[in-house]
């Protein structure tokens, strides 16, 4: 048991689950403080749990409110959080300390420790501050994968058959054929940029649907039927859906812009459910207004500016499905990331780190 070390959940999870994550927690012998901002029904909340739980109720996007109430009465020994709130550095100078401060280099003098991420990817964290102070950052990657993936495949199901543009005229009383028959997709090539959990899901999902798929990134070799390809170039100009799944990074921020998407064959769909800074938006809203341009249309779940601060130059596009970061979104992959990440945390509190993964710079 770890005593009573403290956690600030900036996000719970959604729904009965937050008991799931609770409990979880709590048996871990922490003390929990929820925030109750992105909970909808706070009054079962509060009379659930009230007496085992601490409440707030605050906005973790906005920094200076976050870095009071992570300090708030002796502070808190981990965060966690599932949306991705930016965990910058001046946050975690605040809330961990200034290592230089304490004496001892790489030693936090504050009481943050941990952050824990329920879901994929710490691109929402600042890993080099982290490590500066000392704050160990983990998640929980391929919990969400095959959520992602059935996601994706959905994206591509409706746009290569216009499920979105007949069900608008329908909803209009136009009786509309299509203007050229859709082809099979048995004759569709898919490109997966990022064999990685999700990728490798994905592929299985669309080989078994009868595309040809082919992949580009890091990992294992292909095999099962998926062909490897050499670069970006070959990937995009042979495929006639590309899926990206790559974390966000220095390298990959920006990869796919104006001259990448002019690559694309005639008639190619773009599916990003990575991240939004992976593909520049700019430049793909212009590719979706050329009617002369190869790219027919684009699904996009990930964004540069999301939550509170969403915006698009994809808003309005009619060939442009937009979701709001939902893909990993089911109840058996929420429910995984949750337990998942109270583990972590928890193991990482009692000073053991074997098996964790942790997110390094």
């Amino acid at each position: 048991m770890l005593g009573r070390q403290r956690i600030l959940l900036l996000d719970g999870a959604p729904g009965d689950l937050l008991g799931v994550e609770l409990e979880r927690l709590l048996g871990h012998g922490l003390a929990v403080t929820l925030n109750l901002r992105r909970v909808t029904d706070r009054a079962t909340a509060r009379a659930a749990w009230g007496g085992l739980v601490g409440f707030t109720d605050f906005d973790p996007f906005d920094e200076a409110t976050l870095i009071a109430e992570t300090l708030r009465d002796g502070g808190h020994q981990a965060v966690k959080s599932r949306a991705g709130v930016p965990l910058r550095a001046a946050f975690l100078a605040a809330a961990a300390g200034d290592a230089t401060a304490s004496g001892a280099a790489g030693t936090a003098a504050g009481p943050l420790r941990v952050i824990g991420r329920a879901g994929a990817g710490t691109d929402h964290v600042d890993l080099a501050a982290a490590a500066r102070h000392g704050v160990v950052v983990t998640h929980t990657p391929g919990s969400n994968a095959d959520a992602v993936a059935e996601f994706a495949l959905a994206q591509l199901l409706a746009l290569t058959r216009d499920l979105v543009g007949h069900n608008a005229a329908a909803h209009q009383g136009d009786w509309r054929s299509p203007a050229a028959p859709a082809r099979a997709l048995s004759e569709l090539t898919l490109g997966i940029l990022g064999p990685g959990r999700i990728g490798r899901a994905l592929a299985g999902r669309a080989r078994a649907l009868g595309l040809t798929v082919q992949s580009l990134g890091r990992g294992p070799a292909g095999g099962h039927g998926v062909r490897r390809v050499d670069s970006l170039t070959a990937l995009l100009a042979t495929s006639d859906v590309v899926s990206v799944h790559l974390p966000l990074t220095a390298g990959t921020r920006g990869l796919i812009g104006r001259r990448e998407l002019a690559l694309l064959r005639p008639g190619a769909i773009l599916l990003n459910t990575a991240r939004g800074g992976i593909v520049d938006e700019w430049a793909l809203a212009e590719a979706l207004r050329d009617p002369g341009h190869p790219l027919a249309a684009a699904a996009v779940d990930t964004f540069e500016h999301e939550h509170a601060a969403f915006d698009s130059p994809l808003f309005g596009l009619p060939n442009a499905l937009l979701t709001p970061h939902v893909a990993g979104m089911t109840r058996s992959a929420m429910a995984e990331a949750a337990v998942r990440c109270a583990d972590h945390v928890a193991a990482l509190l009692d000073g053991r780190p074997g098996g964790v993964p942790v997110a390094t710079g």
